[in-house]
């Protein structure tokens, strides 16, 4: 079984992965920081690198997916493949960082890539209000993230909206603005009683 933890920059994606992970014994996959070759690129010319950047992402990202197909029991993985689409990609093309004919292009590898795979069994999107984004990202004190923007941080939570609201497979949505489910038990029980209810019909 694949479940896929989604949600914007701050929300809480791998702090709930592990903590999930930890709970139900499943295996956490966590998002690949492997060397990207054209990440020096990129920075020098965006425009000119988006492409080639995103293109080797979806192919790590895709080697997930299959890998994920292959193994047994559950594996909980933090950001799914889909979001680098349909969020990050789609930023770019808003940006103008790439083509309309570069994207269309990548779409149709995409496309041919989730031919052969399949959506997670459960999607878990984590909902963020841009002030509860901003919170946890100076929490985390990550140098490269503290220059974000509250208007592109906004930007991607309408994108996730959006892709939430047309999402074809199964999928449960936690509103995490008021809950410190790594903190405090009782809200990390209210999502695992989520989980149970929609993955083995356990209600309180």
């Amino acid at each position: 079984m694949h479940i896929g933890i989604a949600g914007n920059i701050g929300s809480g994606k791998t702090t709930l992965t592990r903590l999930l992970a930890a709970h139900y014994g499943w295996t956490p996959k966590y998002e690949s920081v492997t060397y990207n070759p054209y990440l020096e690129d990129y920075y020098k010319d965006i425009p000119r690198w988006s492409y080639n950047l995103e293109t080797y992402f979806l192919a790590m990202r895709f080697k997930d997916v299959l890998e994920i197909g292959r193994s047994e029991g559950v594996v909980i993985q933090d950001r799914t493949i889909l979001e680098g689409v349909h969020i990050f990609v789609r930023n770019n093309l808003e940006m103008g960082n790439l083509s309309q004919r570069d994207y269309d292009t990548y779409m149709l590898l995409f496309e041919m890539m989730m031919s052969m795979v399949k959506l997670p069994d459960l999607l878990i999107y984590l909902r963020a209000g841009v002030p509860h984004l901003v919170s946890q990202i100076q929490k985390r004190g990550r140098d490269y993230e503290q220059s974000m923007s509250l208007e592109y941080l906004e930007g991607l939570n309408r994108k996730y909206e959006d892709w939430i609201a047309s999402y074809k497979g199964r999928l449960l949505v936690i509103d995490a603005d008021n809950l410190d489910f790594e903190n405090r038990a009782e809200d990390f029980s209210l999502i695992t009683d989520r989980i149970d209810a929609e993955l083995y019909g356990l209600f309180q």
